[in-house]
């Protein structure tokens, strides 16, 4: 029934600073489940962990280890809300569906902290986080994100525009104004990924790694078949996102593979609390954004461009030392010891894609750069729909999935183009 096969995680700061964490075997033979969840990264744990809480028997199927993907090698931060902001959602679907999801925006980080606390994760969770406006023009931008917001509900945010107030906050020169968020934070990603792993098999369920989905028989009972196996389930979550592969062409044609580069500078020591004396997390308001934090050995992560199709870069340093020295000139000497990619999914609304392939065949894809938070609620609302209370989840199910133009061929230049556009935007600061 098992086969054990050693899989790396890719080359990344969190990968060298990981806690200890089991090989899982991989699955050989024909198993049971209620649920067969496709995908160890935060959506199919965050769902198995509800699931498996409720008395479910969970399987996992992870095609290399645990974290693997963008789960493991994000930014860190806890960000609400969507890629689309409420007001966005309100224009093009109305108020009664921007009402809906505006009641489940600041939910997902409540989950990953209950997690945190309930099963003792320890991934170095920070409370804290801060928007930025990089010109004059932009700060408008941060008072109408802190006035949608807080018509919400959310009322822990401070807009702070004075300079030398924001320089003890964070020191940089290239800020015109800062909105602080008392609920925003920041943690190691694999480190929470390998908790919550943890805590799904703590609760009984199980996780194969080496196991990638190849083929899913649909029916009353659905059959996901491995290389060397098959699971027999009643319900199936797909939870692959940017690396479903050709798993079910249907998915991957309504999204698109993007990457983003992160680095981590050597330790920094004293000079970490001089650059972030809140340790905050930090992200601009542009288009095209750069986020960074500080890790907990004080350590400079910092993150940020996009590459459209997913390649990856022959030199992740040189696309992202540019703007962090820009940032922070006195990281100009520092030396950067780990650069990695990662892929996040994006679709054309830039909204998620939830729904099911059929009745008892579920799926989550396409946080397009903005999933932490919203891949541990849509989590909990699988959960949900699995036991048969689909209010929620069908606020997400029933919006709109559009192809891009020009299909999968062409996806790329023309979104590539149209993020050209929004860097000029930015450049100009407008």
């Amino acid at each position: 029934m098992f086969a054990s096969t050693q899989i790396s995680h890719a080359p990344s700061y969190y990968a060298a600073s990981a806690n200890a964490s089991p090989l899982r075997p991989a699955l050989l033979g024909s198993v049971e489940a209620d649920v067969c969840i496709i995908g160890a990264g935060y959506t199919g744990l965050s769902a198995g962990l509800h699931l498996s809480e409720a008395g479910f028997k969970i399987v996992v199927l992870e095609q290399a280890r645990v974290g693997w993907g963008a789960s493991g090698r994000n930014g860190g931060q806890i960000v609400h809300s969507y890629s689309r902001d409420i007001d966005v959602i309100e224009a093009s679907y109305g108020q009664t569906v921007a009402a809906s999801l505006a009641g489940m925006m600041f939910e997902g980080a409540a989950i990953i902290r209950e997690r945190v606390a309930r099963y003792q994760i320890q991934c170095d969770l920070k409370n804290g986080g801060i928007f930025a406006a990089t010109s004059k023009r932009k700060i408008s931008g941060l008072a109408e994100q802190k006035s949608l917001w807080e018509k919400w509900g959310h009322r822990q945010l401070t807009l702070i525009d004075d300079k030398s107030e924001l320089l003890g906050i964070v020191n940089t020169d290239r800020y015109e104004a800062i909105l602080v968020d008392q609920t925003g934070g920041h943690f190691h990603p694999l480190n929470l990924c390998l908790g919550e792993a943890a805590a799904l098999e703590q609760t009984g369920g199980t996780i194969y790694e080496h196991s990638g989905a190849i083929r899913i028989e649909h029916g009353n009972t659905a059959i996901v078949h491995t290389a060397t196996g098959q699971v027999k389930a009643k319900f199936v979550i797909i939870a692959c996102n940017a690396y479903i592969g050709e798993l079910e062409p249907k998915l991957a044609s309504m999204s698109m593979p993007c990457g983003t580069q992160v680095v981590a500078t050597e330790p920094l020591g004293a000079l970490a609390d001089k650059l972030i004396p809140s340790d905050y997390c930090v992200e601009d308001n542009n288009f095209l954004l750069d986020y960074f934090r500080l890790s907990a050995d004080k350590r400079m992560i910092f993150g940020g461009g996009v590459i459209y199709g997913a390649r990856d870069p022959a030199h992740v340093e040189s696309i992202i030392r540019p703007n962090m020295v820009k940032t922070f000139p006195q990281l100009s000497g520092a030396k950067v010891e780990f650069g990695w990619t990662g892929n996040f999914l994006l679709t054309l609304s830039r909204l998620p894609e939830v729904g099911r392939l059929s009745e008892n065949v579920f799926y989550s894809q396409g946080c397009s750069g903005h999933g932490i938070t919203f891949t541990h609620l849509i989590g909990r609302l699988l959960a949900e729909v699995i036991q048969g209370q689909a209010e929620r989840f069908s606020v997400f199910e029933k919006l709109p999935h559009y192809p891009f133009p020009g299909g999968r061929m062409f996806r790329v230049p023309f979104t590539a183009l149209g993020a050209l556009w929004y860097d000029i935007r930015d450049r100009l600061g407008v």
